[in-house]
């Protein structure tokens, strides 16, 4: 609006007449700085593959990858590129009906080691127990206990059987306890709005390859922030290593 060779009339008063600051005529915004904007690419490469990731979790992406950044510079990029993440909702789950009751174990126990304690859980997705249960124990060896909430899965012959033979303390959670099993609890809706809800598969095997690369980067890539922004891998490896020598020296061979 201003005309800088405005006859009769100054830039000076041109600015006065419009309220502002004769400064803020000749002001020119500086850009974002290059390493601004390498950043901004990698922020927008990863949101594309998770779009769930908020400031923190994108910082400590950013940061696993030997970035050095910090939360307010990764939110203020983030605001200028109108990306907001996809948050989730809080829901429960319910207790089943009529079986045999087992006693729940968790409570007051200190959870410190791995294979000490395992949970399982089932959301609608189809899944056969048994057969998870069998290749977690092929893949990572026996639990000291399992915990499970009071479903007709987990209360059926086959599951408390093959636990039972294997050695395999049941807990189960009290009826209407959602929080007891609060972390599979978790996972399965961060499994819902991070993966399924975000794709319209067609097929069974779309679904499986979907919920499989998920499941590898849930474990292998995705910060959280109760292990300091390292994905659960790291740490499970790091602290199986510490307390079990011997199965390390198994998994290098």
């Amino acid at each position: 609006m201003i005309e800088p060779n405005l006859k009769g009339l100054s830039v000076s008063k041109q600015c006065s007449l419009l309220s502002i600051s004769r400064s803020s005529f000749y002001y020119e915004p500086k850009g974002e700085s290059e390493m601004n904007l390498d950043l901004m690419r990698l922020i927008d490469k990863q949101f594309l593959e998770t779009p769930f990731y908020g400031v923190r979790q994108m910082t400590w992406h950013l940061r696993n990858d030997n970035h050095l950044v910090n939360e307010k510079r990764i939110r203020r990029l983030m605001r200028l590129m109108g990306l907001m993440p996809i948050y989730q909702k809080p829901n429960t789950s319910k207790a089943a009906k009529g079986h045999k009751i087992y006693p729940y174990l968790l409570r007051g126990l200190r959870v410190d080691r791995p294979n000490q304690v395992w949970c399982t859980d089932i959301t609608y997705l189809p899944e056969f127990c048994v057969d998870a249960l069998n290749e977690a124990i092929h893949k990572f060896g026996l639990p000291q206990m399992m915990n499970t909430d009071q479903g007709s899965q987990f209360t059926s012959f086959a599951w408390t059987d093959r636990l039972r033979r294997s050695g395999i303390r049941i807990s189960m959670d009290g009826k209407g306890r959602f929080l007891d099993n609060i972390f599979v609890e978790r996972l399965w809706r961060s499994l819902k709005y991070e993966c399924v809800y975000l794709h319209a598969w067609e097929t069974g095997s779309e679904a499986k390859a979907g919920v499989r690369k998920w499941i590898a980067l849930y474990n292998h890539m995705r910060p959280h922030s109760a292990l300091g922004g390292k994905p659960p891998a790291v740490i499970y490896w790091q602290r199986n290593e510490t307390t079990n020598p011997d199965q390390q020296v198994q998994r290098v061979a």
